[in-house]
């Protein structure tokens, strides 16, 4: 079926062209009545009438005569004198439309074929198959209900600019199937994560946005002025401290899945504003917490993508399976076997092989720091496989709580999965004179230039001191799962509307 070009349609001609071509066309719309109409109720889904209707063969279906509304976006059109074929997308799939002098009449009929692709369109009509099988609306009624004045990018191409993809998602989601199934799997995976925390008793809370004191995790927070109270406030870094505020208060299983805001680099893995659940239950430890985030991380996966054996860049990971546990040091000895306990805690020998991994060396003194920063120099980015790394230092976790049995150590674990950062958590520090004191040496460090280090949050201190039950907590990167079980490359994959830099 050859496509008919009409005098109206835009061969060869420039954006500016095109939009002026398609202004005229409004104009002509709006001399003849309503432009915009808003009074057509569909009662049908594309995906709804395949999955209903579309194994069906013609002898099937076309007796039947089911009468449907539909409306959507036209993606192709194919005017051919009496006869003509469209495309049309909606939220869930795409359907064909027949349409011809007999069903329509023929100054419909005629209106539609000066109608442009990307146009909002409305049809109503009757259920069939092709000869070819596909199932079809043979349309009965047709209206234009919004006109497209800009063009779409080329069908085969869509959006070929990645930056240009970020800046007008509308027009990605438009063109590019992937994006959308992308961020069908982002809500499918958050839905699974709720249904999980209110299984496990869970009450989902909204805490405050922004802070008198930024506070919950060590990073570089945004400012902003209240202009009525006259006094600086931040946006969160996290909502640790607040939701911790709750358990003191009886509320003993709590989580948030919201934004948190940093004022640090953006990459491949940071944006400025990103999502994060946290979650708190009172009468729990870190052991616990890593159980329950496997548990959800698995649980995610398999409503994701139907199984908890996922491929990220062209290499399995395996979700299926009881994640690996190592400390620290465990970590950067089975990466590097060579490393001898002696060496791992000289303090100068860690310190020329952290410069030697490319790491900057730690604001933090102590062994356990300079540890964990050649952890991450030399072992991190290797941890495909799900991997706990446990024990952290008491210097680099201000609000973990210390271990009984390890000195200088906190029951504090990270989750690594394709070499990233994708979870935090620890039975949390509940001793308040405990807190105040690291409170303090986070004010010294603060005070000797590390901008990332916390403030001391006196209110904190004073829920504290009222009494909060041993708790475990844990924070969990929603944007990097999204990234692992969708297979992006870049959080910006991820995220409807990353920030960019204005044009």
């Amino acid at each position: 079926m050859s496509q008919q070009q009409h005098p109206q349609d835009e061969p060869q001609l420039d954006e500016n062209q095109i939009m002026a071509l398609r202004r005229e066309k409004l104009a002509h719309i709006r001399s003849q009545g309503v432009a915009f109409p808003n009074d057509f109720k569909r009662d049908a889904f594309a995906a709804d009438l395949q999955a209903q209707y579309g194994h069906l063969d013609k002898a099937e279906l076309d007796p039947q005569n089911i009468p449907v509304k539909v409306a959507g976006r036209m993606m192709l059109k194919r005017a051919m004198g009496k006869a003509s074929f469209a495309t049309l997308a909606d939220m869930g799939g795409q359907i064909q439309l027949y349409i011809n002098n007999q069903g329509v009449g023929e100054a419909a009929h005629e209106a539609f074929k000066h109608w442009d692709m990307g146009d909002i369109i409305a049809a109503e009509g009757t259920l069939f198959k092709t000869n070819h099988g596909e199932l079809t609306v043979r349309v009965s009624a047709i209206r234009l209900l919004s006109k497209s004045l800009r063009p779409l990018p080329n069908k085969f191409h869509g959006l070929a600019d990645q930056e240009q993809k970020y800046r007008q998602r509308y027009v990605d989601l438009i063109t590019n199937q992937d994006t959308r199934h992308t961020f069908i799997q982002r809500s499918r995976i958050i839905q699974t994560i709720r249904n999980v925390m209110v299984a496990e008793r869970y009450l989902e809370v909204e805490t405050p946005m922004m802070h008198p004191i930024p506070g919950g995790a060590t990073a570089k927070p945004f400012v902003t002025h209240h202009n009525t109270l006259d006094m600086p406030l931040y946006l969160r870094v996290a909502p640790e401290l607040y939701l911790k505020r709750l358990v003191v208060g009886g509320l003993e299983r709590v989580f948030e899945i919201n934004r948190n805001f940093r004022n640090e680099g953006m990459s491949t893995r940071h944006n400025p504003e990103f999502t994060m659940m946290e979650f708190y239950e009172a009468y729990a430890d870190y052991r616990r917490m890593m159980d329950l985030t496997e548990q959800l991380i698995r649980s995610a996966a398999e409503a994701a993508t139907g199984s908890a054996v996922v491929q990220y860049n062209g290499k399995a990971v395996d979700l299926s399976q009881p994640f690996a546990r190592m400390t620290i040091v465990e970590a950067i000895q089975h990466f590097n076997p060579n490393y001898t306990s002696a060496q791992l805690n000289d303090e100068a020998w860690l310190k020329q092989a952290i410069v030697k991994h490319g790491e900057k060396l730690p604001p933090a003194p102590g062994i356990g720091s300079l540890q964990l920063a050649l952890f991450e120099g030399c072992a991190e980015a290797q941890l495909w496989q799900p991997t706990f790394i446990v024990d952290y230092p008491v210097e680099v976790s201000p609000l973990a709580r210390a271990s009984d049995s390890k000195a200088g150590l906190t029951e504090r674990f990270e989750l690594f999965i394709v070499g990233r950062e994708l979870a935090n958590g620890y039975s949390e520090l509940n001793d308040p004179e405990d807190q105040a004191a690291r409170f303090k040496a986070q004010v010294a460090q603060k005070d000797a230039g590390d901008d990332e280090a916390m403030h001391y949050d006196a209110d904190y201190i004073r829920a504290m001191e009222y009494g909060l039950p041993p708790t475990g907590g844990c924070g969990i990167g929603i944007d990097r799962l999204v990234m692992l079980l969708t297979d992006a490359p870049s959080i910006r994959d991820v995220v409807l509307f990353p920030q960019m830099r204005p044009e």
